[in-house]
């Protein structure tokens, strides 16, 4: 059985920084994309980042600069290191696993974590 499990998440008043981790176990992921997906009140979930297995990323407009995201391969984890935190970002954050080398569209990514949640404060 795969799990995914995020960590990392809390609260922070603006311009802070936080940083999630993600571990995915049960099988090999080596080959496919991890990305972050994010869930604020009342909203959709929407694509935050991904990285490709070899290390190609790719952001949401609004994350881009202030979000770095990373993976290691060895340790099936991806990290989302986030700086510069606007009140905007509060939301709950997902790790998703994607069979694809390249995703970041929900329907491409397969397993996905329980969510971990962001609070920022203005």
């Amino acid at each position: 059985q795969v799990q995914v499990v995020e960590s990392g998440g809390g609260s922070v008043q603006a311009g802070g920084s936080l940083r999630l981790s993600c571990t995915a176990s049960g099988g090999t992921f080596t080959s496919g994309a991890m990305g972050w997906f994010r869930q604020g009140p009342g909203k959709q979930r929407e694509f935050v980042a991904s990285i490709n297995p070899n290390g190609g990323t790719w952001y949401l407009g609004s994350a881009k600069g202030r979000f770095t995201i990373s993976r290691d391969n060895d340790k099936n984890m991806v990290f989302l290191q986030m700086n510069s935190l606007e009140s905007e970002d509060t939301a709950v954050y997902y790790c998703a696993i994607s069979q694809y080398y390249e995703a970041h569209e929900q329907r491409r990514f397969d397993y996905w974590g329980q969510g971990t949640q962001v609070t920022v404060s203005s």
